[in-house]
């Protein structure tokens, strides 16, 4: 049963096939899935933000897995992730951190199967139309340099005054043509979340 009141959802497949004239083979994919919700809070303060801490675990399951299942890989194929949310303008930046921070990453952990390192976030007030960037980071290993990235989402009808967009991204892979060193996927060992 789900405690959020989903408007829509919206997904965003971004496949990358050549870049500066060269090849991209196999071709680097990021997925993000946005889910526009009603924002139980809109005008008006409450200190106790339990009920879009509860909404924040259950998006970390639905936008996690539709990530996955659009990407066509297994969870543990998985590279990179990173949430975000925009609150519209009769909610707070507070009610974007109880989605986004206590309860969001462990179920989206568990979509991409692990994820060691600390999953990428960024919160905003906006209006419609505005776009929100996804900070992307490696799933395991923070210091794996190739796979810092973002992914930009905008729904021309969101978010309205009382909603908020919660967005999850899932990469298979890391930037195109990476070349500025430091730690390889392949190296990664993903025991401490860095390395």
């Amino acid at each position: 049963m789900t405690t959020a009141k989903i408007r829509k959802l919206v997904t965003f497949l971004d496949e990358t096939r050549t870049e500066m004239g060269r090849e991209i083979n196999p071709p680097t994919r990021r997925a993000a899935a946005v889910a526009v919700i009603e924002n139980p809070f809109a005008s008006r303060y409450v200190d106790d933000l339990e009920a879009l801490m509860v909404i924040g675990e259950e998006m970390g399951a639905l936008l996690g897995e539709k990530c996955v299942t659009m990407l066509g890989i297994e969870p543990a194929q998985a590279q990179s992730y990173g949430k975000a949310a925009m609150v519209g303008e009769n909610g707070e930046l507070e009610h974007a951190a109880a989605i986004l921070h206590p309860r969001l990453g462990k179920p989206l952990r568990a979509a991409v199967e692990k994820g060691a390192a600390l999953v990428a976030s960024s919160k905003k007030m906006g209006s419609m139309g505005q776009v929100l960037d996804v900070p992307l980071g490696h799933k395991d290993a923070a210091y794996v340099r190739s796979h810092f990235d973002g992914m930009e989402v905008r729904i021309n009808d969101a978010p309205r005054a009382d909603e908020i967009m919660v967005a999850v991204a899932v990469t298979d892979s890391g930037r195109p043509l990476p070349r500025v060193g430091g730690l390889t996927h392949e190296e990664a060992e993903g025991k401490d979340g860095l390395r």
